[in-house]
């Protein structure tokens, strides 16, 4: 087993970058503990820890727009991951947008890249 380092976090919890396999898209951040990275291993799928709900949480669980995983990188500190996937669907941000980084600073505001690829609250029912 690849063992990374969850003691250097106090809630046992590592930084996963995640970017899109072909374009190399940064396309969201998110947070594993020790259960998301075997569960991650052994499915292919990417799996995280929800902070705000306090779980574990398969990538696409409820919106269908899993990430397959294609390749993953470890630091050098084994401290943090990217994993590179294929994005099912086509959005990984629970905001419907391809990418959770969607929102561009232009002077003192931040200006919208881009066209959601589903509605929310049609998807989640929010």
């Amino acid at each position: 087993m690849i063992v990374l380092d969850f003691e250097k976090s106090a809630d046992g919890l590592l930084p996963a970058i995640v970017q899109d396999n072909t374009t190399g898209e940064v396309l969201m951040l998110a947070y594993i503990n020790a259960e998301s990275w075997q569960k991650t291993l052994d499915t292919g799928k990417a799996h995280y820890w929800s902070r705000s709900r306090n779980t574990l949480w398969l990538k696409g669980e409820s919106s269908g727009n899993v990430q397959l995983i294609q390749d993953i990188f470890v630091d050098c500190d084994q401290d943090t991951v990217v994993f590179k996937v294929d994005q099912i669907g086509g959005a990984a941000c629970h905001k419907g947008f391809q990418s959770c980084f969607f929102r561009r600073v232009v002077g003192d505001a931040l200006e919208i890249q881009g066209k959601p690829i589903f509605d929310p609250a049609k998807v989640y029912g929010q």
